[in-house]
């Protein structure tokens, strides 16, 4: 709870299976990196695509794509709303190329510098300051292999997930009553 007022996330993962494409809800209670987010597509489903869903009080949404082993495809809709998150902050941070300042500090001496390696210029640290821009960032291709294509992905709103859902021709029943 942060000022009075609860921050609110709707997480649910979209398998895909034998039968077709599962949908379940899922926690984010032990997810505090990409990483985590990653593992739980993974765990999943057996080397088949995982979509994680993860949204924010209809503020924004963001969907990750999980190929087995591929390296994850992300997409989030608004990235400038979604950095004022936290889990939207770890996805538009990944999307920028801005890595979590825990795991930097184990990598570097007192002075800010690898062991060995010069100090780094002004330049490089400009990328962290880079602004977050308005509206969609990532991979808007994301799902255009599974039938919707970035203009479709980019008039999404509210009912993302429904409507993903619903091209997959992925029952959400169950997650309606968790929602």
């Amino acid at each position: 709870m942060t000022s009075g007022r609860v921050t609110v996330y709707f997480a649910a993962l979209l398998a895909r299976t034998a039968e077709g494409w599962e949908a379940s809800d899922t926690e984010l209670d032990d997810v505090e990196t990409l990483t985590d987010l990653i593992e739980l597509a993974r765990e999943a489903s057996d080397d088949d695509t995982v979509l994680a869903f993860i949204e924010h009080e209809d503020a924004w949404f963001g969907v990750v794509r999980v190929d087995g082993e591929e390296d994850p495809h992300i997409y989030v809709s608004d990235a400038a709303a979604a950095a004022r998150s936290s889990y939207g902050q770890m996805l538009t941070d990944e999307l920028l190329g801005r890595g979590p300042d825990e795991d930097l500090d184990s990598l570097v001496d007192l002075d800010g510098t690898e062991d060995g390696e010069p100090e780094a210029s002004d330049d490089e640290d400009a990328d962290s300051d880079t602004p977050v821009p308005a509206g969609p960032l990532g991979d808007a291709d994301i799902l255009a292999d599974l039938g919707m294509d970035e203009k479709e992905l980019k008039a999404l709103d509210g009912d993302a997930l429904e409507s993903i859902a619903d091209m997959l021709g992925c029952s959400m029943e169950g997650l309606e009553a968790v929602r």
